[in-house]
């Protein structure tokens, strides 16, 4: 039999690395210092499980893959990679799946991985642990077409038994596994949005939807997956804040059950190495219905974020 395809290689790498992430960032919150930094201002943190888990990533998968790019959040160096934070399994049955045939021929540095270890820190901080994501977005042609997100701490509310953590995966053209797809209640437009990083003109472009419920949580992986899961019916993001490493590997498992993510223009994220990290023109993304939603953005919010 042949070897398995480079990129099912990269997935099934990404999805170990992912659940070794989880356990660092259990292990981290377990031990009470979360050694938080801060960024830009007291909603741009970083904690000490930030910077471990983007260590883990980077270094494990470049290990594997060295010719590959792969963009983290957070500026750090990876000299100080010890051993133990090294992640070099697989998962065995993403192995065992064909890759699609536009991606048999993908070459190592053809790929750039976008990694964001620890998204939703500031709810981390706070203790709003159902909000915590990990990330590895695989970008090909400037297009996410592969992710894997990581919730550390999924059926943490389930009692001191409860199995901690699942791992999602998704690759375009195969679908997206390790959850259960469903489908927004129909006629109901419940809008999921930031928590932390509301505006006027968040809440100005939310109200010309007019929801019949908004949600407000952190995190764009824990957005992601509420769309998927049927919790929310859109989730609208008008301000700049959200970047590429964020959106990348939801976007793949999105698009791989037949979402769609945009910015709030309708332009499609695009995740080239040399390409900006900021998404400035805002998020909007939706399971089902997104002409419903496009639709409604009204004109002064569009320009006032351009791309």
């Amino acid at each position: 039999m042949a070897s398995p395809a480079l990129l099912m290689r990269v997935v099934a790498s990404a999805y170990s690395v992912a659940e070794k992430a989880a356990t660092i960032v259990r292990n981290v919150m377990a031990a009470g210092d979360l050694a938080i930094v801060e960024k830009t201002g007291a909603n741009d943190l970083q904690t000490k499980a930030d910077r471990l888990v983007q260590m883990s990533i980077c270094a494990s998968l470049a290990r594997k893959f060295p010719k590959v790019t792969i963009i983290g959040e957070e500026e750090l160096s990876t000299d100080e990679v010890t051993e133990e934070l090294i992640e070099d399994g697989h998962c065995e049955e993403i192995l065992k799946r064909t890759c699609p045939a536009q991606y048999r021929g993908i070459k190592e540095e053809e790929l750039v991985i976008w990694v964001d270890p620890l998204d939703g820190t500031k709810e981390y901080t706070e203790g709003l642990l159902d909000h915590v994501t990990v990330l590895i977005g695989i970008a090909y042609g400037g297009k996410a077409i592969a992710g894997v997100i990581n919730q550390p701490y999924y059926n943490y509310e389930a009692g001191a038994d409860a199995v901690l953590g699942r791992t999602i995966w998704g690759v375009l053209g195969i679908g997206a596994f390790g959850f259960q797809l469903t489908e927004a209640p129909a006629g109901k437009h419940i809008i999921i949005t930031t928590r932390s990083h509301s505006s006027t003109l968040v809440n100005d472009c939310i109200s010309a939807l007019n929801p019949d419920s908004v949600i407000r949580v952190g995190g764009a992986g824990n957005k992601v997956i509420q769309l998927i899961e049927g919790k929310a019916s859109a989730y609208v993001f008008a301000s700049p804040g959200c970047k590429k490493w964020d959106t990348c590997a939801p976007e793949a498992i999105l698009h791989a059950v037949g979402g769609k993510i945009t910015d709030i223009h309708g332009n499609s994220f695009q995740y080239n190495k040399e390409v900006k990290h900021m998404n400035s023109a805002g998020v909007l993304a939706t399971l089902r219905n997104y002409d419903y939603y496009a639709s409604r953005i009204p004109n002064t919010v569009k320009q006032s974020l351009m791309p």
